[in-house]
């Protein structure tokens, strides 16, 4: 028998006349863990739906083979039937994908989506998988195990949910677990929890893993080997300490000089006299929201008080659910808050009405994270621009505007053809460019990041981050940058204030916190950044 969990020769896949993953090949081992590392559009995802026959997509031909061996016999994957493919997936295969919020049925309780394979595949009674269920997720370390059995998936926060998720994987005892950026949406600390969990659930099952990452920061945390994708080839195979120590290709250097770690250099110090543009006093939230036992009251922001120098970046910084994002809807009137004053410049943000609510909407504009859900697709890039052009009336004229796009998109690194584009044919990186040219169009006194970079690839992350710099000294723009990692924080911060459940834990400039940061909560959010050098399996 091979002693390879999960082995695979070069494999192939054409979608219609393009091929576009090349002939790669790679073994993973019995509790070993195979990290595949690229960009968006590398192939990863690609390859591993192939590898493990969960390619659906129309047009497309597999070729090449990937055998899966274990105690319950050998099978091959590519061109397997669709009775074979039911009988290893969820059994011999787990997945974790990475939006748990998607994967699992919003309809269903925890304790149904987990007994569902075990009824499936090991033939439990309904007794025995309700208990191997509570067993499972105190195994994940999901809080009070036997209330949340009952749970659905909307009463979690996402690092509970992916637990869930890794423990329905985890359910068959599986050969291979195959783990696709199942931590790129989380908290630095959940992700640190969610890596240790795995490692812990691999030594205790023996497990093979193949974990799909675009951050090499991540993979140094997880993997025993890496293989390195770029546009479906693989352009770089080793050990994890070669691929840190000795990387042989230029694009392997180009990823891991772009992780950001903590530790690096942040951005110029500001002038000495230089003012505050916002000033918040006191801000304090409250949202009534609906529970299983009647109504409660959610403190979202308790008593903040925090000022932004202009032409300085103030960055935000806790985990979700520490009221950064709803901070953020205070000062742009999306939210109504219960105390507090805010002043721009002097000028009423909280209370603002009428005519001048929508001049304040011109002086403060806000990117969010996902540029593809706040781009209309059906709008092209140029008349997205446009907007708010047009409606603060910040240039008068069709061709004077016309120009003022094309004049945002050089700004932002865009050639100016970009106008006549659909948000669909751009990349991820391009979309979060169209979105800052969107936000500067109004001229802003303060634009405010909130996420703007946690869900881009770590090299396109590190060109938007030397975007916002560059802008920021050319235009002397003033940045409030909402963020959950401390280490993109520290390259664009001048000042840091850290947040937890709603409250300000410590707030002081970004060089003495990072030096020295005094709060525990502080030390441990720096604590869970992937370090720089890889974690080596003992």
């Amino acid at each position: 028998m091979s002693a390879s969990a999960l082995s695979v020769r070069d494999l192939r896949v054409r979608i219609g006349t393009r091929e576009i993953v090349h002939g790669i090949s790679f073994d993973v081992e019995r509790e070993q863990t195979l990290g595949i590392v690229g960009e968006s559009g590398s192939g990863k995802s690609m390859t591993v739906l192939a590898a493990t026959g969960l390619l659906d997509a129309p047009g497309a031909a597999v070729t090449g083979t990937s055998t899966l061996a274990g105690g319950q016999g050998d099978v091959q994957l590519v061109g397997a039937s669709d009775r074979v493919l039911r009988s290893v997936h969820g059994g011999r295969i787990g997945f974790v994908f990475q939006d748990p919020g998607t994967s699992l049925n919003p309809l269903l309780t925890l304790e149904r989506q987990i007994t569902e394979s075990l009824e499936a595949h090991r033939r439990m009674t309904r007794r025995q998988a309700n208990s191997r269920a509570l067993e499972l997720l105190e195994a994940v370390g999901l809080p009070d195990p036997e209330t949340r059995l009952h749970a659905y998936p909307h009463q979690l926060s996402g690092g509970q949910k992916q637990r869930v998720m890794i423990a329905i994987a985890m359910a068959c005892d599986p050969e291979v677990l195959i783990a696709d950026e199942p931590t790129t949406a989380l908290d630095v600390t959940t992700q640190a929890q969610i890596i240790e969990l795995v490692r812990e659930l691999q030594r205790d099952f023996g497990t093979a893993v193949v974990w799909i990452s675009h951050d090499l920061g991540v993979i140094g945390q997880v993997a025993d080997e890496v293989t390195v994708l770029q546009n479906g080839d693989p352009v770089e195979q080793a050990p994890v300490i070669d691929i840190f120590d000795r990387p042989q290709q230029p694009y392997t250097r180009e990823l891991l000089q772009a992780r950001p770690v903590v530790g690096a250099s942040g951005p110029p110090p500001p002038p000495a006299d230089a003012e505050a543009v916002l000033d918040v006093d006191g801000l304090d939230v409250r949202f009534d929201v609906r529970t299983p036992v009647g109504k409660s009251t959610v403190h979202a922001v308790k008593d903040l008080s925090f000022a932004i120098r202009r032409g300085t970046t103030l960055g935000l910084v806790g985990e979700s659910g520490s009221g950064k994002s709803t901070v953020a809807a205070a000062l742009t009137g999306l939210v109504k808050p219960d105390a507090g004053v805010a002043t721009l410049d002097g000028d009423d943000v909280i209370g603002v009405r009428g005519s001048a609510e929508k001049s304040l909407r011109r002086r403060i504009s806000l990117v969010f994270q996902d540029p593809f859900s706040t781009l209309n697709p059906r709008a092209r890039v140029g008349t997205a621009i446009n907007e708010p052009l047009r409606v603060h009336r910040v240039v008068d004229g069709k061709q004077a505007r016309k120009a003022r796009v094309d004049e945002l998109l050089e700004l932002v690194g865009l050639p100016t053809s970009f106008a006549q584009r659909y948000p669909h044919e751009l990349s991820g990186g391009e979309r979060q460019r169209v979105s800052i040219a969107r936000a500067l169009a109004g001229e802003p006194e303060l634009l405010i990041l909130d996420e703007a970079t946690a869900s881009l690839d770590v090299s396109v992350q590190a060109r938007v981050l030397e975007l916002l710099g560059a802008l920021q000294r050319e235009m002397g723009l003033t940045y409030l940058f909402i963020a959950h990692d401390l280490a993109v924080v520290q390259q664009v911060s001048h000042d840091v204030l850290v947040m937890r459940d709603g409250a300000a834990v410590e707030h002081r400039p970004a060089a003495e916190l990072f030096a020295a940061p005094e709060h525990d909560y502080t030390r441990g959010l720096l604590a869970a950044v992937p370090p720089e050098r890889p974690r080596v399996s003992t």
